[in-house]
Order: structure tokens, then sequence, then C-alpha cells
């Protein structure tokens, strides 16, 4: 449709310049009216067109003619327009949300290997760079398209005189080669450096509180501003082949117009009035030919990009999540593992592990680092898939469970609680509304998690905002409402990954009350660094290189694993007071 418009466009533009050679010929003969014919060439159809319909060609008539085709071009050039922004904005909605949607069905294997910096870089900065290339690449096809009107009808009024100007066109155009090419080599190497810049700062604000504590910030800063540095010397680049080609436009136009003019005039003894009415073709295809150079250099420019765009989303696509077709709807039984074995990449992790977990059991992981705690429970998590081996939950193969579904019946405290640059309500409740409902929902949440005291005492109460990754509050209170968040879930299944090993003593102990007083009413799967949190598990599961060493509680262990009474000596607690 835009391709149709933009003909159109150049038809009515062209029929309009036409009718000027008559009405030259009129004022410079003082005639009130004019014979079309041979003065048109191949385009003495339309003054006759008007003729057959009874309109004079006066000098009045001839006028409102060309304001006819120029008023019609007006409103085929907003109709156009307007087409191509609608365009524009369904072809970047749909890069948006594909990759949206891709990134939220990416495997977590593969995420954890991926560079932060592309991703970050890629979801912002390339996909408009992106957008700007999709601009200049249909403006460069539209002034193709007017090129070839404005051609034609060059042609149609002079055939010699277009055949010599087109010529010298594509003999400008050669001119410019070069520098297309050296436009793509800048693209790609503009994309590359932007995805260092953005993996920089993502880590500049991630890990801002370290770097301002120990000075490192301006060591750090100076590291950006030399990527900044890199950035604009590419642009500047970028800018200089840009700016030589507007420059060389006009010009080179003018060159090759002077020299076709004097060619058909010394050899071929054309009539002016065709020679000037082709011209005017020509002069308006050569124009819209430079232009096409110009937002084609631009669509170059960004190539880099849409390669970029297209590999990320090629890696996103073929690292997509496996996952079954059978929703989970709730955990009523058990977590059946038999021999599981997880390898990653040249790495055996878990090795050969067969372990039942039951319903509302609490079951607590421990083991030296390396030994495959954090891996273990990825896998129970669904976030990664066995190797080889089987895990069932409730009798149903976990890669036959739909995984979405599954996890949303998952509570997930970590040990960095993640806390949103938002109020304490939609911390906790993930942005729901707030109906009479969900704020009684709400109320409960908190109160499980034992921090309804504190969110009270807020001066804005459950609207406080609680600042970027919670910087306005401690760590404590972070993980209490981490905790809350899962809770006013309605999960299942409470996965708590070294939750207090970052807290003090005191908040820790207060914290692990919290989750003693959640026991019997959840299915608890608890990494702990410190063995005095877990001393109330219904089970403690002992890992070592991956394997299974002990199983048992607390005292069990103590009696029968000359591992875990080692692990219990060096953090300083006597087994026998224990």
């Amino acid at each position: 449709m835009a391709f149709g418009l933009s003909f159109l466009k150049g038809i009515l533009d062209g029929f309009g310049l036409a009718m000027f050679i008559p009405l030259l010929r009129m004022t410079s003969k003082s005639e009130d009216t004019v014979n079309g014919e041979e003065e048109l060439g191949r385009l003495d159809f339309l003054p006759n067109f008007f003729e057959s319909l009874g309109i004079n060609l006066t000098i009045l008539n001839v006028l409102l003619i060309i304001l006819f085709f120029f008023g019609l071009k007006g409103i085929i050039t907003f109709i156009e327009g307007y087409t191509q922004v609608i365009y524009q904005q369904l072809f970047i909605r749909k890069i948006r949300v594909k990759n949206i949607n891709l990134l939220n069905s990416y495997a977590f294997k593969y995420f954890v290997r991926s560079d932060a910096g592309k991703i970050q870089n890629t979801f912002s900065a390339e996909v408009e760079r992106v957008n700007m290339g999709y601009k200049s690449y249909f403006k460069s096809i539209e002034y193709g398209v007017l090129v070839l009107v404005y051609l034609l009808l060059a042609f149609s009024a002079n055939p010699q005189f277009a055949l010599i100007v087109a010529l010298g066109g594509i003999l400008s155009n050669l001119l410019f080669k070069w520098l297309f090419k050296k436009t793509k080599i800048l693209s790609q190497n503009y994309t590359l450096k932007a995805h260092v810049f953005q993996g920089l700062l993502i880590q500049k604000v991630a890990n801002f509180k370290y770097l301002k504590a120990t000075g490192l910030n301006y060591l750090f800063g100076n590291k950006l501003i030399k990527k900044i540095t890199e950035l604009e010397n590419v642009q500047r680049e970028l800018g200089v082949v840009d700016s030589l080609l507007r420059a060389l436009r006009e010009p080179v136009t003018m060159v090759v117009v002077v020299v076709a003019i004097l060619i058909q005039i010394s050899y071929f003894d054309s009539d002016i009035g065709l020679i000037i009415l082709s011209l005017l073709f020509l002069y308006r295809a050569l124009t819209f030919l430079m232009a096409l150079q110009e937002h084609w250099n631009r669509f170059l420019s960004k190539t880099g990009s849409l390669e970029n765009l297209t590999s990320f989303i090629k890696d996103l696509e073929s690292h997509k999540e496996i996952v079954g077709k059978t929703n989970f709807k709730s955990f009523n039984l058990e977590i059946d593992l038999k021999n599981v074995f997880f390898r990653f990449e040249d790495t055996l992790v878990i090795k050969d592990i067969t372990l039942k977990i039951h319903k509302n059991e609490t079951v607590a992981f421990v083991g030296e680092s390396g030994s495959g705690k954090t891996t273990l429970m990825n896998l129970l998590a669904g976030l990664l898939l066995p190797t080889s081996g089987q895990i069932k939950i409730d009798n149903q193969l976990i890669t036959d469970l739909n995984l979405q579904s599954y996890r949303e019946k998952i509570g997930y405290i970590s040990q960095e609680a993640p806390i949103f640059n938002d109020t304490v309500f939609n911390n906790v409740t993930f942005w729901a509304e707030k109906t009479p409902e969900n704020i009684l929902k709400f109320e409960r949440a908190i109160r499980q998690a034992a921090v309804s005291d504190f969110v009270h005492s807020l001066a804005n109460k459950k609207d406080e905002y609680l600042g970027n990754n919670g910087i306005n509050i401690s760590g404590g209170q972070k993980q209490r409402l981490s905790i809350a968040r899962e809770l006013y879930k309605d999960v299942d299944f409470l996965f708590m990954d070294e939750a207090t090993s970052a807290l003090d003593g005191e908040t820790e102990s207060e914290i692990q009350a919290n989750i003693d007083n959640l026991k019997g009413k959840y299915t608890i799967l608890i990494i702990a660094h410190r063995l005095s949190t877990i001393k109330n598990a219904d089970r403690i599961v002992l890992l070592k290189n991956g394997k299974i060493n002990s199983i048992g509680n607390f005292n069990f262990l103590i009696n029968n694993s000359s591992l875990f009474r080692e692990m219990v000596k060096l953090q300083g607690m006597s087994p026998q007071n224990v």
C-alpha cells in the first residue's frame, strides 16, 4: 500500500509539473488558449484529456488543473505519511513484544552464560537504532519508487535527454559505493562497543554501594568515560561519512544535469520546451536518487544493530525452555528424584541423586561450597532439567509439566531479596489492584512474615516508596518483605537459598523464627550456610561433590556423620550443646 501511494504521489507531481509547459507557452505567446500536442511529447494526452472533457486550456484553467494535481498530491502525501507511522509502530511493537516473550521463555542455563550488557543494549538502544534503520530503509524504497516514476515521465517527454541523465546518475551512484561499505563496518563496530558500555553501566548501578564505599567509583567511572569516548569516535566517523554524502549530493546532481543539457543541445538539437520538461522530471529523479543514497547510507549505519538484533532473536529462539502441557494446580503428595544427574558443559555437577520430599516437609541442603546445593535447588524449581534421571511432582514427570504453572506455586527467597523501586504494597502484591480483597490478602501476608508492625510504622504505611533496591530499609526488612511477597502468592513451596546468610545474628534469629512458624504449612526447601538455622528441619541432606553423603535430622547427623560434625565444629558450634 505504501509503495502504491508513493507511485501515485509521483504521478500526480509529474502531471502537475507537466502542465507548467503549456502555461509557459501561453504566457510567452500572450495567448488565452493553447494546443498541448507536440509540446509534452508522449504526455500530450494530458491536455487532450482535459479538452475531451470540455475544459478549454486557458491560463486560469491550467492554473486550476495544476492546483488540483498538487492538492491531490498533498492528500496522498498525508495518507502515505500516516500509513508509514502506523506500519512503523506495528513493526517496533512486534519486535519488542517478541523479544520480551522470548526472554520469558529463555532457558535459565543459557541465561546464566549470557552477556547482561548485550541483553540490556539490545532491548533498549539497539531496538531504537533498528527503528531508525526501518524508517531509513522504507524511505529508500519510497524514494526508489519516485525515482522510477520520474524517470518514466522523463523518458515520455524526451527519451534521449532522459537516457543521458540516467546514465550520469548511475555513474554518480558508483562514487558512493565505498562510502556505503565504510558505513556498514562502522555500524558493526558501534554495536559491539555499545554492548560493552551497557554491561559496564549495569555493573556500575548494581555495585554502586561497594564502589562508593571503597572509593573506586571514580576509577570505574573513568572506565565508563573511556567507553563513551570510543562510542563518540565511531559516531563521529559515521557523521563524517553521512555529511560527505549530503554535501556531494546536489553538486553531483548539477554536474550530471549540465553535461546532459550540453550534449542534448550540441548534438540532438532538441526542442527547449521538451528539454525543460524532461529536466524537471530528471532533476526530481536525481534529487530523490541522492536522497535515496543518503537514507540508504543511514540504513547501513544501523545494519550492525539489525544484525545484532537478528542474532539475539535467533539465540533466544534456539534456546527456548522445554515445557510440558500439563498444568500444575497444587502440590499434594511428594517430589520424587530418581538417579538424577546434571552436567553443566563438561562438568558433572549432580551425580546419581535419589530423594523423596513429602508435602509440608522442611528439608535443608548443606555441604561445602561447590557440593551442588544450588544446582539441586535449581533442578527442583525446574530452572534446570536433569541430564539424565527423573524428577516427578505428584507422580508427574517435571518435563511433562507446564513449568510456568509449577513455578507460580513456588515462593523463592534468596540471599539478595529483590526489592523494586516502588511502594511496599506493590512490592508485596506485585502491582495488584487495591481491591478490598487484595488489601486483606496483603495484610495477612505481612502478618505471616512478621513485618506488619514495621509497615504500619512507616509515614505512608503500605504506600511508602522503598527506593532503588530497597535502599531505604534494612536487610532484615527486605527479607521479611520478600517472604511476604511469596506468601501473598498462595504458594505450596518455599525455596530459601541462603536467605539469612547476609544478615546479622539477631536479625537472622528473628527471621528464622518466622520461618519456623511456617513449618508444616508449606513444603520448605532450604539451602543454609549457617547450620544453626536448620536445626529444626525435618531432614537435612548433606551433599559432597554432587552426591548425597548423608540424610537425617540434625541430631541424627551429629551422631552418625563425621563430615557433618566437622562442619558444626568449624562454625563454632559444640556438638554436645546443639
